[in-house]
């Protein structure tokens, strides 16, 4: 499996001619890696409505007629702009035919602002997305702070790759989230949602060092780059 960092909180899977891209920010992304009409996929995944994560998941769904899986609020309203959608919700499973999403909690806010008309939009809950494809479960964790329930998802599922947040201010720091490593007892872990913008400026390869420490393996990836994953052991 393919794993490419695009930048931000922005991740594509892709395995054996199927892909998933999560939480598509490119055309306003300093650091994009990628411009939104080369992305090819079956699936749009988002974990919540801020425009730092969806920014870009009506353009990416329709030019690929791919169906956008978000929670309730946030899929119906992507449905009134055109896209073929699937709801679900905090706890639930939904197959994809070629994997397995299960959505589990996240901590933060989730609203679409419409600065012209002043108005905010609410959009659900925010979540995390456990992915279970090809023997792999891939967790990632939305915008997030720690709580005390990673222990529990961490208890319940083997988690092979984990994206957690470290950018701080609008979501947990590295500390934070080099706790939430280890309650989720991910076997590797990717930092996102840091270096975008000044405000959530972090050292990457800081992290990976906190990680190390606690005996995690951790890779900063930069926009652009990419792992693989077979067999649960990364390249």
């Amino acid at each position: 499996m393919k794993i490419e960092y695009h930048g931000h909180s922005c991740v594509q899977l892709t395995s054996g001619g199927q892909s998933i891209i999560i939480d598509p920010f490119l055309t306003d992304n300093p650091s994009a890696s990628v411009d939104p009409a080369s992305i090819k996929v079956q699936y749009v995944l988002l974990t919540h409505a801020h425009a730092d994560h969806i920014q870009d998941a009506i353009t990416i769904a329709k030019q690929n007629d791919a169906k956008l899986i978000a929670i309730h609020e946030l899929a119906t309203y992507m449905s009134w702009q055109g896209v073929r959608v699937q709801d679900m919700n905090i706890g639930g499973k939904l197959s994809l035919g070629f994997a397995e999403v299960q959505m589990v909690p996240a901590f933060h806010s989730s609203s679409i602002v419409l600065h012209d008309k002043q108005s905010i939009i609410y959009a659900g809950m925010p979540a995390g997305l456990l992915i279970h494809w090809e023997g792999l479960t891939i967790l990632h964790a939305g915008d997030t702070n720690l709580y005390s329930d990673m222990k529990l998802i961490g208890q319940k599922h083997h988690i092979d790759l984990a994206f957690l947040p470290i950018g701080d201010v609008y979501t947990m720091g590295p500390e934070d989230a080099v706790d939430a490593a280890e309650w989720l007892n991910a076997k590797r872990v990717i930092p996102v949602h840091y270096n975008t913008f000044e405000l959530i400026r972090q050292d990457g390869q800081n992290f990976v060092e906190l990680l190390e420490r606690r005996g995690i393996e951790g890779k900063a990836l930069k926009p652009g780059e990419s792992i693989t994953l077979e067999s649960g052991q990364s390249k």
